[in-house]
């Protein structure tokens, strides 16, 4: 199955992907105090860790409109589910943010007919 409108599908897809990268560096952000109140704390590597990671899934979201912004997206979703690590919860969270993720290429895949490919070029103009 391929969209009507491959130009406007790509387009709304990396607007989604954009949203879930912002929301993936919004939660992240939210870590810090849930890793302070349990275990070993919060050191100055964990949080220099996930202040760097929501700051690269900000810049990642404004980057989706590029043919290598899905790519990045995709690569970002690794250091998201090790900050389980830190703390458990994130295993939860940054697992549901990954298949959402791969549900959002999945889509991508079935309307595009590739999942990060570069998006397609607009058609040129009818000559009237």
């Amino acid at each position: 199955m391929t969209a009507p409108d491959p130009v406007r599908a790509g387009k709304a897809l990396g607007g989604a992907a954009a949203a879930i990268l912002l929301l993936e560096g919004i939660a992240v952000l939210f870590v810090p105090r849930g890793i302070a109140q349990s275990g070993d704390g919060l050191t100055g590597f964990r949080l220099g860790y996930l202040i760097v990671l929501a700051v690269l899934l900000i810049l990642a979201s404004g980057v989706q409109r590029r043919p290598q912004g899905l790519l990045i997206g995709s690569v970002l979703q690794v250091p998201l589910l090790i900050t389980g690590l830190f703390s458990s919860a994130m295993w939860l969270v940054g697992g549901v943010f990954v298949l959402i993720w791969l549900y959002l290429l999945q889509v991508r895949k079935d309307l595009l007919g590739s999942p990060l490919g570069p998006p397609p070029a607009a058609p040129p103009p009818a000559a009237e």
